[in-house]
């Protein structure tokens, strides 16, 4: 019996391996703050969408443990150096946490599978948690669990398949892992071509810099890798998203559009964190938005008002929307849109180069390029959220997208050109209605669009230039309930 437990068990926790397919691989670290824990919720529900090989508790300037000695620390990044001053340990919300969230994603596994085969288990997810660099912030001295499964990983010759790091925190255990194999191969004769596959292999997508470990260390000695810096737009989905998010779109993270999403559909959308819901996380004394009397008092926010998932970009980028960003992120989608930085052609980033026109405010705006996504991703989570307690008749999946042409064309200057569009929905009695339009600043300007049942007519503009690019959204949504869109871009280029 205890041998065909142990196969029983090898079987469930190697499904996730097995999934991999043609999905993007990622390893998440994680300082665990409450907007870390709503984005983890959301991101369990997405998981059948990338092959995930680590989730890693590490710190940052707003969360470290401390070692346990009494050591004092005082942070080197200015704005938390100014608010904390000298401390021991700071606002750390421990290493269960997302062994407590697997639990509860257990209990929903199941009815996911009905909606897709390829969410891995709680036992292969479970089997990755490692702690990583936690003690102070920054600190990346010491090698980990977690640092160890980052060097693995980059360092597996079977497996020469891109790694996209996620750092919602600090970037100090992927530091770590970048020095270790520094330090064991580094004077060895092939060095270079390990630096080099090592470069190729790593993207880095991180919140904000915080920590000062990629200034210090991996950016002056890894500056090869890839990197998305996301600085300005991720504002939108987290604490001050009133400020960020366009009124149109507001609707969706208010108490009467999040409340029904959180509490209605199972036990793990209820371990989600929001206003006045009465949660406290601990560990963190500064974690007070759940006390209903507070918010009441402050007259800002409502009770279920969306708080902050500061991080869930970092995911979202992975998402194959039909937007294909995740190779190109000079094209925008679920989880922003970058430029090439002007000292480093591996480095992208977000600000005012890669701002979007905002049409609510006619202004140019830091955070649209994520925004301009977010009453379709909004509604993608809440049918996600009814994947956990619904039969797959019962519930809405996103329809996909076809251009009959493709999606990589050439045109003349002046030309007009006819896309063919379609759409095919896995629920039978959905109907796919279709919009189309010029996507300017991804791309060298603005085509005319005009959509006429399933054809999109395209001018391009007479003053074009050779190399030109222009860039198509073709959007499709369906009808059902909560209704889902999907893309497919089409880029014009100028002969």
């Amino acid at each position: 019996m205890k041998k065909l437990f142990i196969l029983f068990t090898t079987v469930l926790m190697s499904f996730g391996a097995l999934a991999k397919g043609n999905l993007p691989r990622t390893i998440v670290t994680t300082d665990g703050e409450i907007d870390d824990v709503d984005t983890f919720i959301r991101m369990l529900l997405y998981t059948n969408e990338f092959h995930v090989e680590g989730l890693i508790y590490s710190s940052s300037m707003w969360h470290y443990k401390g070692d346990g000695k009494g050591t004092k620390f005082e942070s080197e990044m200015p704005s938390t150096k100014k608010i904390y001053g000298v401390r021991t340990d700071l606002r750390w919300a421990g290493v269960t946490w997302i062994q407590d969230l697997l639990d509860q994603y257990a209990k929903v596994y199941p009815n996911l599978l009905l909606h897709s085969k390829n969410y891995p288990t709680p036992d292969y997810l479970k089997s990755l948690v490692k702690v990583g660099n936690i003690e102070f912030e920054g600190e990346m001295e010491k090698i980990t669990a977690g640092s160890e499964l980052i060097k693995q990983k980059l360092m597996d010759e079977s497996d020469a398949e891109e790694i996209y790091l996620q750092a919602w925190g600090g970037t100090n255990t992927i530091a770590r892992a970048l020095k270790s194999i520094e330090d064991e191969n580094k004077n060895k004769p092939n060095w270079a071509a390990i630096k080099s596959r090592i470069s190729k292999k790593a993207i880095i997508y991180t919140i904000m810099d915080q920590d000062a470990t990629y200034k210090k260390y991996i950016g002056v000695n890894w500056p090869e890798i890839r990197v998305f810096y996301n600085a300005n737009q991720f504002w939108c989905m987290a604490y001050p998203w009133k400020r960020q998010v366009p009124k149109s779109f507001q609707k969706y993270f208010e108490g009467t559009f999040m409340g029904p999403l959180i509490n209605e559909h199972g036990p793990l959308l209820k371990k989600y964190y929001s206003y006045g819901d009465g949660q406290k996380q601990e560990g963190d004394e500064e974690h007070n938005h759940g006390n209903l009397e507070k918010i009441t008092k402050d007259g800002i926010y409502k009770k279920f008002d969306f708080i902050s998932e500061g991080d869930s970009p970092a995911f979202l980028n992975l998402m194959d929307t039909g937007l294909d960003n995740y190779k190109n992120p000079s094209y925008g989608g679920w989880g922003g849109r970058f430029v090439k930085a002007k000292d480093n052609p591996f480095r992208f980033e977000d600000g005012e180069t890669a701002a979007d026109l905002n049409p609510e405010t006619g202004k140019m705006d830091k955070a649209f390029p994520q925004t301009r996504w977010l009453e379709a991703m909004q509604l993608d989570f809440l049918a996600r959220a009814e994947w956990c307690i619904k039969p797959y008749e019962a519930a809405n999946h996103a329809p996909w997208i076809t251009v009959k042409e493709g999606t990589q064309l050439w045109a003349n200057a002046g030309e007009k050109i006819t896309l063919h569009v379609s759409a095919q929905d896995k629920d039978k009695n959905n109907v796919v209605q279709f919009k189309a339009w010029p996507y300017a600043e991804a791309g060298d300007g603005k085509a005319t669009t005009l959509l006429e049942g399933n054809m999109v007519k395209v001018q391009i503009p007479s003053t074009a230039k050779k190399g030109d690019k222009y860039h198509v959204i073709v959007e499709g949504t369906d009808n059902g309930t909560p209704q889902l869109t999907r893309y497919r871009r089409v880029v014009i280029s100028v002969m």
